[in-house]
């Protein structure tokens, strides 16, 4: 396997590896918050980054029979989550192709925006 690349998201809310703080999901790309992992609250991804699949598996979740893989942050190797690769339910076929994310092995990172106005500016000087 040649050299990884550690991809880095932009925007206002970013989610990262809560182990190595590598960037794994833009706050854009959740599809809901309302899911549940085996550590609690999970959220659900249009789009993640930095992360390797496991072995594919069949799982019964709360939700139905499902095919997933967990995925593993590529820097620290801990499991953050799993992918949806196959769903046999069709009103479960909406999360194929789509990536879960545990809250409890996830930060989340806010950018502050800085303002670039000269330090001096709306400042007076006194006669």
């Amino acid at each position: 396997m040649g050299k990884l690349f550690k991809a880095y998201l932009s925007g206002t809310k970013v989610y990262t590896c809560s182990t190595c703080r590598a960037h794994l999901a833009a706050h854009e790309d959740i599809i809901s918050k309302c899911f549940q992992g085996r550590h609690g609250t999970a959220y659900l991804f249009n789009h993640v980054v930095n992360v390797s699949l496991g072995e594919k598996e069949d799982r019964t979740l709360i939700t139905g029979l499902h095919t997933v893989a967990d995925i593993y942050c590529n820097f620290c190797e801990s499991v953050v989550g799993w992918k949806y690769l196959e769903a046999f339910e069709e009103t479960q076929k909406y999360k194929e192709n789509k990536f879960i994310i545990e809250k409890a092995r996830m930060a989340k990172e806010t950018s502050l925006l800085c303002d670039t106005r000269p330090l001096t500016a709306g400042v007076t000087s006194r006669p």
